[in-house]
């Protein structure tokens, strides 16, 4: 999976195409004012920060390379929760204001449903999320985290002087005991690149099933996947094509591996060629681990005369049980976060007129032998005026 060498993370938050779009929907914002909008794609939900949160950094994740002895025998889970380890992944994570301004303000005006709940945090890492859940009244919240940031999340809650409202436990949620049978609410922040790679998606399922009360809140509770084309000509000439020559030798041998491997990546509005199309919504209180994989068509109509060089995917996630509707979008049209966009590009140049459409079905799957992987397939083709293709393209995120 590729990152660009640098990127631009003040995006301009307009609307944009989904599932919201055509509804009067009202959101909530960070200064408690109220928004209308027509076509909202949860953007006018995202809230405001005062201007010095504007020049956050988000750097790239401090995941540093394993070789010390005794760790050979580390399975590819293993690695992935000493990564969280890391000091580095945690500041990106927390610095970035619209995801954790989000869940902050998701707790904080809808305390009706945490006031005398017990709460579950699922992947606690520095303990963010139990620390507002105990301010807004939570009878006790308990703080699974599985990698060594456990040891400072106790430490963190100390400090702050709420170690009798939180409980931070260390172990992975599939081989810990609670100390209470069921608890009232689980809340995590699961999501990861492309919404699924990484994520810890059936470790919550798995926490749900096992000690969610029957009228319990899961939050976020749903979470959607969306897909649109893109003109990125200049990028994929540097990311792609560059193979063909490296210092006077021909490498191209690699293109196709490199084609394989999607981009995450911030793009540029402007870029967008198509309308947004909805991939898959999941509802997190309802489905099973399976849902996960999926085949879902996709129909993308041009918006201009232009020409398509990749596909972009995106995610945005709701909290349904909150007074508003509450929630965030990851979208090119959206404030930046640092899950940033997935970018997949294609074998082809699509030289697309205005009106036409792309046509295809894109399937996605775990990969076997690490489920924390996600494979893709992409069939899609286009019959229009000045191009004719059809082709099926795999991808696989590593």
């Amino acid at each position: 999976m590729g990152r660009r060498k640098s990127t631009n993370t003040t995006q301009t938050s307009t609307n944009s195409s989904n599932k919201f779009e055509g509804a009067n929907i009202r959101f909530e914002d960070a200064d408690d004012k109220e928004i209308a909008s027509t076509s909202s794609n949860l953007d006018d939900s995202i809230v405001a920060v005062d201007k010095a949160s504007e020049d956050v950094s988000m750097g790239e994740p401090d995941v540093s390379f394993f070789g010390c002895d005794g760790e050979d025998d580390k399975t590819s889970a293993d690695y992935y929760f000493d990564s969280y380890s890391h000091f580095g992944i945690h500041e990106e994570m927390l610095k970035d204001v619209v995801r954790t301004k989000t869940y902050q303000n998701v707790i904080y005006r809808n305390k009706f449903l945490f006031q005398n709940k017990v709460v579950l945090d699922v992947g606690a890492g520095t303990g963010i999320l139990s620390l507002f859940c105990a301010k807004a009244g939570a009878a006790h919240v308990y703080a699974v985290e599985c990698s060594h940031m456990a040891d400072m999340a106790k430490q963190i809650v100390e400090t702050n002087g709420l170690s009798d409202v939180v409980t931070v436990l260390k172990g992975k949620i599939e081989e810990i005991e609670l100390p209470v049978a069921k608890v009232d609410i689980i809340i995590s922040e699961w999501m990861g690149y492309f919404l699924l790679f990484e994520n810890m998606l059936n470790t919550v399922l798995y926490a749900r099933d096992e000690w969610l009360v029957d009228d319990g809140v899961v939050l976020p509770d749903e979470a959607s996947l969306y897909l649109t084309a893109i003109e990125d000509a200049e990028y994929k000439d540097e990311k792609i094509e560059f193979w063909n020559n490296v210092y006077g030798f021909d490498m191209s041998c690699i293109k196709k591996q490199a084609m394989m491997e999607p981009l995450v990546d911030t793009v540029d509005q402007k870029q967008i060629v198509t309308n947004c199309h909805l991939l898959k919504t999941m509802d997190i209180s309802k489905m099973v681990p399976g849902d996960a994989s999926f085949t879902a068509p996709f129909k993308l109509i041009a918006e201009r005369d232009d020409y398509i060089h990749a596909f972009v995917a995106y995610f945005d996630v709701s909290f349904t049980k909150c007074h508003k509707l509450m929630g965030f979008s990851t979208g090119p049209r959206s404030r930046a976060t640092h899950w940033k966009q997935t970018v997949l590009y294609l074998e082809d140049v699509l030289t697309i007129c205005e009106g036409e459409a792309i046509i295809g079905s894109m399937t996605v799957a775990p990969n076997k032998k690490n489920p924390r992987d996600v494979d893709i397939m992409v069939k899609y083709s286009l019959s229009g005026r000045r191009c004719v293709v059809s082709r099926v393209q795999f991808y696989k995120m590593r």
